[in-house]
Order: C-alpha cells, then sequence, then structure tokens
C-alpha cells in the first residue's frame, strides 16, 4: 500500500512539530559514518519481496534497485555483506519450537527453513563469501552470531536495508547501536506493508537510534577514500 499524498503531508506536519520537540531534548544527534562498514539486509526473501504472501511488502519496484545499486558499491570495495531471513524448522504449531509464540500473532509458519518462502529473492542473491543469517526473531542480533562475526570482521558501521521498518529493521537498528555500531538506514531500500509505518519508524529512528540517509548519501560514503577496505 502506497502512502498517499494526503498521508504523506500529515506526516510532514507531525514531523516537523516532533523534530522541534525533540531538539529542545536533545535528541537527533548524528553518530555519523565509521571506517567499516558492513551491509546488512534484512529479510529481502521472497515471503517479503514476491506478490501473493502473508508477508508481502509495498515498493520493490524501488526497495530492489536500491539494494542492487549498494551490494555493487559493497562487492566493488570488497565489504562485508550480510543477508538475513526468518525461518523455523518446526513450523507445526501444535508442537513447541523455534516459533516461540510468535505464532499465535502472525502466520509465521509460512516461513519453513529452506522453503521458497524462505530463501533470498534472487533479484538481490548473495554470491560465494556472502553471509545468510537465519534469523528466529525480529532482530538481526538476538540469538544470532552477527555482532561477534561482525565486530572480528573490524566492522564500526552497518548500512541497513530490507523489511519491515516497524519490525525488523527497526529492532535490528536498536541492537546495532547497543552492540556498540553506528546504524545507518538507507531511506530508498527500506519497506513494509503498512503506509505511513515506513515514514514514521525512519523518523523515530533516526531520532533515537541511528542516522536515516539517502542512497545517494551512502553511496557516495562508499565511494570514498575514507575507509578501511
Amino acid at each position: 500500500m502506497q502512502t498517499s499524498d494526503e498521508v504523506r503531508n500529515a506526516l510532514d506536519i507531525v514531523f516537523k512539530a516532533n523534530s522541534q520537540f525533540y531538539a529542545t531534548r536533545g535528541f537527533q544527534r548524528r553518530i555519523g559514518y565509521g571506517k567499516k562498514p558492513a551491509l546488512l539486509i534484512i529479510d529481502l526473501a521472497n515471503a517479503w519481496t514476491r506478490e501473493g504472501n502473508a508477508f508481502t511488502c509495498d515498493n520493490m519496484d524501488e526497495i530492489i534497485p536500491a539494494n542492487q545499486k549498494l551490494l555493487e558499491a559493497f562487492r566493488r570495495r570488497g565489504l562485508p555483506i550480510v543477508y538475513t531471513t526468518t525461518a523455523y524448522d518446526v513450523t507445526d504449531r501444535s508442537t513447541p519450537g523455534d516459533m516461540g509464540l510468535w505464532h499465535y500473532k502472525i502466520p509465521v509458519e509460512v516461513l519453513k527453513v529452506g522453503s521458497e518462502a524462505a530463501a533470498i529473492d534472487s533479484r538481490v542473491a548473495p554470491r560465494e563469501g556472502e553471509h545468510v543469517i537465519v534469523k528466529k526473531r525480529a532482530s538481526a542480533f538476538h540469538g544470532t552470531y552477527l555482532s561477534g562475526m561482525l565486530k572480528t570482521m573490524g566492522v564500526d558501521t552497518v548500512i541497513v536495508t530490507g523489511v519491515t521498518a516497524a519490525a525488523c529493521v527497526r529492532n535490528s537498528i536498536e541492537d546495532a547501536i547497543a552492540d556498540g555500531f553506528r546504524p545507518i538506514a538507507v531511506r530508498e531500500g527500506i519497506g513494509d506493508r503498512i503506509a505511513g509505518a515506513v515514514e514514521w519508524n525512519l523518523f523515530d529512528i533516526d531520532a533515537k537510534f541511528g542516522d536515516v540517509e539517502s542512497l545517494a548519501d551512502v553511496l557516495a560514503y562508499l565511494d570514498s577514500n575514507d575507509l578501511d577496505v
């Protein structure tokens, strides 16, 4: 569902007022870029990117090309690339398993490990040497080896894209800054299912947890001479 001009205009009014409020409280500081970035692509798997699924998200015509441009830039510089997907070994709702109780709220039982639904979209498919983490929770960091792996690589900045803005992207960014990484959310590379969800969550992320930057700004950073590659 595309955000209508009416909704966008209303959000712009709210954001302007909230920005002024936050400024008086010392929020919306900039964390900035570091020297060694990794690209963290959250859940751009078929269940979220292809039509006809319970988890299908909007605006893939913008999100997929943005991620393709980022992948090209990261590969050209030889920088780390990490994907996540969400999938479960036990998807029988009557049997205790790795879904926890999430299936009481949303249809995670369709996300079977090894299924086509949980596979990364072929338009942004990983190449040899790029990492795919199968997570069980919203955050890419919760219960995974991601933080330790990135620290071993010397990464100090995570460039975050994917879906959804209101859940897995947001939770991953919150955990990234808590674990000592500089989170940069790429505006054109992040999506959701609900009108306004992307705009609101990116506004709130930018106020509290990471910097929201344009694709052009991130690509310029990746082309700079300031990186440890």
